[in-house]
């Protein structure tokens, strides 16, 4: 039972980081219909921003704790949303009307271009996130051991994406995006920018992405310019367990997949815990292809 229990708070705290990176996916079909696989490869820089602006800057020891962690998370979301708005219009605006095949050519395209420009900026070696970053401060409670840094990923990623979800859901902007993702045309012609919706879906997508990305550098304290590809998969697969375009689903099929792969990985065998994750997409997309909550996309009539 004890076993159960640290797999299964192992699980949702990799699990939630899943569920913030596939909310990028999610969001980005809903409104294109497109997968945008370069979006691992921004998770990936936000990690090694975070790296970088710790280990120059001390920003770790000199600031409180909580100041300093809110820091550096707004400075990597800011930055890689900048990055995301710019992907946008140089790779995917000019290709909007192109056939499908095509703009995901053009993400793979962008996704080994980020990934080698990462290998040249920071080298091949793995980069190790300085261990005063995040003091290791451990709890037990009733038997259960937890960390400051289970407890950070937790609440952020909570905030993440109860805010996502509230903006989509609550407010004008939300409305204008469900919109936007029913039916481009019709919705210029209720007067809403399409073109300023689809910036902004690649502005707070990178954003989510990267911090996903520093609190993965802070768990597992290093980083490295291949993790945007595996981490992007998973990522990815979570999107669909829980319904690809469903923002909901996204954060229940990360959070599914973080518990799955962690239980996997303690009764079975650590070493193949990232091929249990492909295994359980292979037989989600025989079972249940629309994911577990169903694809969230409007047919036009």
């Amino acid at each position: 039972m004890a076993l159960f229990l640290e797999q299964l708070l192992n699980g949702l705290t990799v699990g939630s980081v899943y569920a913030v990176v596939a909310l990028g996916y999610t969001m980005v079909y809903g409104v294109l219909r497109l997968i945008n696989f370069a979006h691992g490869e921004l998770f990936m820089l936000g990690a090694y921003l975070g790296f970088t602006l710790l280990v120059a800057t001390g920003l770790g020891g000199a600031l409180p704790l909580g100041l300093a962690l809110l820091l550096l998370l707004l400075v990597v979301m800011g930055a890689v949303a900048l990055l995301g708005l710019v992907i946008e219009r140089v790779a995917y605006r000019p290709l909007r009307r192109a056939n499908r095949l095509t703009a995901v050519v053009s993400a793979l395209g962008v996704s080994i271009f980020l990934q080698n420009g990462a290998m040249l900026l920071w080298g091949p070696r793995y980069r190790a996130y300085p261990a005063w970053a995040l003091p290791e401060v451990r709890w037990t409670v009733a038997g259960l051991h937890l960390s400051l840094m289970q407890v950070v990923i937790l609440a952020v990623a909570l905030v993440l994406m109860v805010g996502l979800y509230l903006l989509i859901q609550k407010t004008m902007l939300g409305t204008a995006i469900r919109a936007t993702a029913i039916d481009h045309d019709t919705a210029r012609l209720m007067g809403i920018n399409v073109d300023r919706i689809i910036q902004f879906i690649f502005f707070i997508g990178p954003a989510l992405g990267a911090a996903a990305g520093v609190l993965l550098g802070l768990y597992y304290r290093q980083v490295h310019f291949t993790m945007g590809w595996i981490y992007g998969l998973k990522a990815f697969t979570a999107a669909i367990l829980g319904g690809i375009g469903n923002i909901p689903g996204a954060m229940i099929g990360g959070l599914l997949l973080g518990i799955l792969e962690m239980l996997g990985a303690g009764y079975l065998s650590a070493a193949w815990k990232d091929a249990f994750v492909f295994m359980i997409l292979i037989l989600l997309l025989i079972l249940r292809p629309t994911g577990l909550l169903g694809e969230r996309v409007a047919e036009k009539v």
